[in-house]
């Protein structure tokens, strides 16, 4: 929840926040009082507003079973409004042992100990592997370098970060307004060839190509091949529809899981059929 240089500009509250008061995270407590612009490990810190963190958890869908991991966690801010207004359960991670401990304090004091903790670890060390949604504040160079750690994650993880993007990893969203962030789900690996059994009698190869959530590619059945039409990758959800030798089409829905695949398509006469696959 940090970067180096910010601009922004504020605008009235779209979202009002029940998490705790602005104006005790701003100033910190007794114990410690953070300034905005103070030097961290590998960034300065400047908080996320209400507004705009209020929004990137609601466009990640944050909800009761969501384990959210707030990276650069700050003051707790993030991580406290997951909990509070989201209903989920929430880790910070904080290079900065007297921030740490702040946020600590401010999860404490904002009810939400039981579902809010703050680790005094860094990012590149901890493993935030098990969240269902990260959300970060970083520089452009931590987005990159974190990357391929988040990419390897569980398809469908969510993913949200203020300010800055993930170079040629396009954002699935973009956010505006207040401030500018994105959001991305971590697609599942599907480039290759899949033999599927139960669509077509002739034997049916599906082949993908991928770059990131975005793919392509084709259907073999028996001799004829034909193109993927609307083909889309959403976490693990593999969609796409295809025309026959008759020119009929057909929608298939997919669940990826590793080197199997399972889900249903619609025949020419529209009704759900069972179809599985696996990765040659």
């Amino acid at each position: 929840m940090k970067y180096f240089k910010v601009w922004f500009t504020i605008f009235s509250a779209f979202y009002t926040l029940n998490t705790f008061a602005q104006g005790v995270l701003d100033g910190g407590d007794d114990q410690y009082k953070p300034r905005v612009g103070q030097e961290g490990k590998d960034v300065v810190w400047v908080p996320t507003t209400n507004e705009l963190l209020a929004i990137m958890l609601k466009t990640a869908k944050v909800n009761s079973n969501d384990l959210v991991y707030d990276l650069g966690s700050g003051d707790g801010r993030i991580a406290i409004a997951a909990a509070k207004d989201f209903g989920a359960r929430a880790v910070g991670i904080e290079f900065n042992p007297a921030m740490a401990e702040l946020a600590q304090r401010n999860v404490n004091r904002s009810g939400v100990g039981d579902r809010v903790k703050i680790i005094n670890g860094d990012i590149f060390v901890e493993d935030f592997s098990k969240a269902s949604v990260v959300t970060m504040y970083l520089l452009p160079e931590l987005n990159i370098a974190l990357r391929p750690t988040i990419l390897k994650m569980k398809p469908g993880t969510r993913v949200t970060s203020h300010a800055f993007n993930m170079g040629d990893w396009d954002a699935d969203i973009e956010i505006d307004s207040p401030a500018k962030a994105y959001y991305w789900v971590v697609p599942a690996q599907v480039q290759g060839e899949w033999l599927i059994s139960g669509m077509e009698p002739s034997r049916t190869i599906l082949k993908l190509s991928q770059y990131f959530q975005k793919i392509g590619g084709s259907i073999q059945i028996g001799n004829d091949s034909q193109p993927l039409l609307n083909p889309k990758l959403d976490g693990s959800t593999l969609s796409f529809t295809y025309l026959d030798r008759d020119k009929s089409s057909h929608f298939v829905m997919l669940t990826v899981d590793n080197n199997e695949i399972k889900g249903i398509y619609k025949s020419r006469s529209y009704n759900d059929n069972k179809i599985t696959g696996k990765r040659l």
